[in-house]
């Protein structure tokens, strides 16, 4: 019985073992397929990855810093004096002062729109026929964003609120793309003072690719924003009301920086010197109109508070008084004193409070 079964197990294996052997032959002859999986040596160039930030470039920054260190501390004084007043000053002022500084950033730009067309075009969407109303745009969203709204640093592509010129199919992403990059860059100078980083900002915008028509307005109310960031009560920081000094690009940090404080020290003077001008103004008109009643004349009060130019056209839209009543009180308050007559012409008028010369 046990030869018998031995006789078949041998019977049984004997094919197993001449299958697995022809198996293993016919793969053998199959030349063209892969070998066993081996490890290759990878001699491919690596492929595009993000490059962190220029530690060099912000280096440079720093040591600018650090030479300007004393220049840099009387600046941020003063921009912290401009801070604390706007605070406790009317809202009427930061939007006066935003005007301000829109208008001379046009003309700075190129784009050269006087304050009266400017306070038109915010207030009435007028414009004539000599007017480019592409510049009208740009400085119309530089006061948008020089009197509120979340900062540049949050949302660089939201805060230009404009199409990337150089890929119209997918220019929002590409936009993003060029914005994410210079804001991975101003991350990583978190260090250096909001003033410093808003003039390597300022520099570096065209580096970075955001640079189009209308982008000297755009990268220089962006630093203005962020070199304001900490306060609470001024929106920007005044750059062009001084002559914009400090917004020429040459020379190296150091230089670029001392420049930049220089312009932005005497930008600030200015914008004291208005305040001062204004609240003088204010209270003067305070105490002569008085006499007056009726909601006009308050409301004209203000309205040359908050603006520098002030139309007839402009006045009966904003108040929301009739025609009459508006050049009623106007021609009462220039008889008294108050404000003057800039145009010299019989019409399209346009008067300032008498105190301020802008």
């Amino acid at each position: 019985m046990k030869s018998q079964t031995s006789a078949l197990t041998d019977d049984f294996n004997d094919p197993l073992i001449t299958i697995e052997e022809d198996e293993k032959a016919h793969e053998e002859d199959l030349w063209f397929l892969p070998g066993p999986l081996e490890e290759e040596p990878n001699d491919l160039p690596p492929g595009p990855r993000a490059e962190p930030p220029d530690t060099a470039v912000i280096h440079d920054w720093a040591k600018a810093e650090g030479v300007h260190a004393a220049r840099l501390a009387r600046v941020a004084g003063r921009l912290g004096a401009l801070d604390d007043r706007l605070l406790r000053g009317p809202e009427g002022w930061r939007h006066r002062l935003a005007l301000i500084e829109a208008a001379d950033l046009s003309w700075f730009a190129g784009d050269r729109v006087s304050a009266d067309r400017l306070a038109l075009w915010l207030s009435m969407r007028l414009s004539g026929a000599q007017d480019d109303s592409n510049a009208l745009a740009r400085v119309g969203w530089a006061v948008r964003r020089l009197t509120g709204g979340p900062g540049p640093e949050i949302d660089l592509a939201a805060f230009l609120d404009r199409r990337d010129p150089e890929n119209s199919e997918d220019s929002a992403e590409r936009l993003k793309d060029r914005a994410g990059g210079w804001l991975d860059v101003m991350a990583a100078a978190a260090e250096l003072h909001p003033i410093t980083r808003a003039c390597m900002g300022f520099h570096l915008w065209s580096l970075a690719g955001l640079g189009q028509h209308g982008d000297q307005i755009e990268a220089a109310v962006t630093a203005s924003r962020i070199a304001a960031s900490d306060g609470s009560g001024a929106v920007f920081a005044p750059l062009a009301m001084g002559g914009a000094g400090g917004l020429r690009v040459s020379g190296l940090p150091p230089e670029r920086l001392v420049r930049w404080l220089d312009g932005m020290n005497s930008a600030i003077l200015t914008a004291m010197r208005t305040l001062d001008e204004i609240e003088a103004w204010a209270g003067q008109a305070e105490n002569v109109m008085a006499q007056l009643s009726g909601r006009t004349p308050v409301a004209l009060r203000k309205m040359f508070t908050d603006w520098p130019l002030v139309s007839a056209p402009m006045a009966e839209a904003t108040t929301g008084a009739s025609r009459a009543a508006v050049q009623r009180n106007l021609t009462w308050m220039e008889a008294s004193g108050l404000i003057r007559e800039v145009t010299g012409q019989g019409r399209y008028r346009v008067w300032c409070a008498a105190r301020h010369s802008r």
